[in-house]
């Protein structure tokens, strides 16, 4: 046994025989292509930690002096800018025969982006500043739509059914460390008084991080499949409606694709409410445990605790994960928003801190349930080419669903912070049950 697989052993439950979905050649390769599938998509989650839309760039922001009007625009950018893209580049990356080069470009894409954001950081003031922000974060989301077309489809390729969920859980967890020695390390040497400066170098680590999960992906040993026939075609003339044509036939024709669409659409609880929380945080003043640091750590450690426990169960049954984690998602919103309504829980309180950092950690905690949840599901429910048209499909529309959902949990949030969170949790809970009613990965397939 070499001393990859005995790593690898180490680390993965291997529940199913090998060789029920992969070529032989391919087996050979599992555990030296599982090492490196974990620790190129850790170094890549870590970049995600220097260029949060939640925490670090809203700081930055701040910093720069950036009217507050341009700070709502980062969450919309970097997550709907990664997704609705999809459909219109699948067409040239099912034209790629090993899609690995697909995620090495898109990582390359991602850290010249940042680059660019950590200059400003380090050169810009106000309004252009955040601009020229907002500009760079465009690009990045492209980048990023990118490697979220390939990984899938390249784990699919390398990875055998049953221990898929296991290698997301464990670069989950492994960011997770990251993220809170990044959050002890904020907290120890600049506290709530990091400066553009400051961000600047973050920002320009995290560069470094997507070019080094550039170079380990580009190492991963991925069988060659062939060409989709006739996506070149989609290129030109009337191909971009036929495209477009072909989603909206899979959403309406394709039963199981269209309820893990829905799904998927209705537990955004767990990704949407945590932004609600640290602005309520920040509104109400809360101690020295809710500043910039104290969230990153307590994401940091959600990702640690959560990643390798949900890693195993999405492996028995992705969609239960899927379920399970937006119910817990949906009572723990509304029970922050109950508790927080109690007298003597306040910002200036002790108890106070702890229920809103508490909050988003176990709002942070679930969402890892369901993101490897809907993951391993998206990744085992297909095959080959049709595995990478659901992964392309499903986040474009996504970012539509995204844009709604978070329109009106904006505009109910007029009305008080606490109703966006109850509105988020209805959806989550009808989500659960939803998620309940689906078919399981295997059986679907």
């Amino acid at each position: 046994m070499t001393a990859a697989e005995t790593v690898y052993s180490a680390l993965v439950t291997r529940e199913h025989s090998r060789g029920t979905d992969l070529p032989e050649q391919v087996e050979r390769d599992v555990p030296r292509n599982g090492l490196r599938l974990v620790a190129a998509n850790t170094l890549q989650s870590s970049g995600d930690q220097t260029v949060n839309a939640s925490t670090v760039l809203p700081w930055l922001f701040h910093a720069l002096g950036v009217p507050a009007a341009l700070v709502g625009l980062l969450v919309p950018i970097r997550e709907s800018g990664s997704m609705l893209p999809q459909v219109l580049l699948t067409p040239l990356v099912l034209r790629v025969t090993h899609r690995k080069w697909v995620f090495v470009t898109g990582a390359g894409v991602q850290a010249a982006a940042v680059v660019v954001m950590a200059g400003i950081a380090a050169l810009g003031h106000g309004t252009a500043a955040g601009v020229g922000i907002l500009g760079a974060l465009v690009v990045f989301s492209l980048g990023r739509c990118l490697c979220s077309i390939a990984s899938k489809d390249v784990q699919g390729r390398t990875i055998p059914s049953g221990e898929r969920g296991q290698i997301i859980g464990l670069a989950t967890s492994a960011a997770g460390i990251v993220a809170v020695t990044l959050g002890l390390a904020i907290r120890a040497f600049g506290g709530d008084d990091l400066g553009p400066g400051d961000l600047a170098l973050l920002l320009a680590g995290g560069a470094v991080l997507w070019v080094l999960s550039a170079l380990v992906y580009a190492r991963v040993t991925e069988p060659a499949g062939e060409a989709a026939a006739g996506a070149a075609d989609h290129q030109d003339g009337d191909g971009g409606g036929s495209w477009f044509a072909e989603a909206a036939r899979m959403l309406r024709e394709d039963r199981t694709f269209r309820r893990f669409v829905t799904v998927r659409g209705l537990i955004l609880v767990s990704s949407l409410s945590p932004p609600f929380i640290v602005s309520m945080s920040v509104a109400a003043g809360t101690g020295a445990l809710a500043g910039l640091g104290g969230f990153i750590l307590a994401s940091g450690i959600a990702s640690l605790v959560g990643g390798r426990i949900f890693g195993r169960l999405a492996d028995r049954s992705s969609r239960r994960l899927m379920a399970w984690a937006a119910a817990a998602a949906s009572i723990v919103a509304l029970g922050f928003v109950v508790a927080v309504s109690l007298p003597g829980v306040d910002g200036s309180s002790a108890l106070g801190t702890v229920f809103f950092v508490g909050g988003y950690f176990l709002l942070t905690l679930l969402h890892s349930g369901v993101r490897v949840g809907r993951k391993t599901y998206v990744v085992d429910v297909a095959e080959g080419d049709l595995r990478t048209t659901y992964v392309a499909v499903s986040n474009s529309a996504m970012g539509i669903i995204l844009l709604v959902v978070g329109g009106i949990s904006s505009v109910i949030a007029l009305a008080g912070v606490e109703w966006a969170l109850v509105f988020l949790a209805i959806l989550g809970l009808i989500g659960a049950v939803s998620a309940l009613r689906m078919p399981e990965a295997s059986a679907a397939r």
